[in-house]
């Protein structure tokens, strides 16, 4: 028999529920008060943990800063796999977008911070593209990884606009045409 699952730590909590409430509703609309309250905590106990707003939305954008899993799959079968996944994000009821885009949207200005963890997240997605063109023997894949880049967000803006999962779709049809550009074999 299975043993249950570790019990989640007060921090790893307030994590979770910060990261729920922020992520769906928006990090200006959300308080600290209204993460105390889901938890069934006191402000003081979840300040016990995070010192303060800034530093819990710092924790939340560390938790959602994961680097792409490691696969044994052809580096373009890989790549046009990004977009296969975006549409099966786009088509969940609670897909609300990118969270570093929207934290740099919100909170961008005030946060020198908050834009510094985003380019961080988005220039190590670039880069990852970059890797696997240069698997490839693309000769430019610096240039190609950021127009792949391109293509993953404005997929991503044109499903929030049109809540259309298909724009994943077209966006991998254009990742096909540019990865063929490129001299990549691609299969059927």
């Amino acid at each position: 028999m299975a043993s249950p699952p570790p019990k989640q730590t007060m921090k790893e909590r307030i994590l979770e529920t910060a990261d729920k409430l922020f992520y769906l509703q928006g990090i200006r609309a959300i308080g600290v008060d209204t993460i105390a309250a889901e938890i069934g905590i006191s402000k003081r106990t979840l300040y016990n943990h995070f010192p303060s707003k800034d530093a819990l939305i710092a924790a939340y954008l560390e938790r959602r800063f994961v680097q792409p899993r490691p696969s044994d799959k052809p580096p373009a079968e890989q790549i046009l796999g990004t977009f296969d996944s975006l549409e099966r994000r786009f088509a969940s009821k609670d897909f609300r977008g990118c969270p570093f885009v929207n934290a740099v949207a919100e909170i961008g200005v005030e946060d020198p911070s908050v834009r510094k963890t985003a380019v961080k997240f988005k220039e190590s997605r670039r880069l990852w593209f970059r890797d696997l063109l240069t698997q490839l023997g693309v000769a430019d894949a610096d240039a190609l990884a950021t127009q792949l880049a391109l293509l993953v967000d404005g997929s991503i803006a044109q499903d929030l606009v049109r809540h259309d999962p298909a724009m994943a779709r077209a966006a991998k049809e254009a990742a096909r045409v540019l990865l063929q550009n490129a001299g990549v074999k691609l299969p059927a």
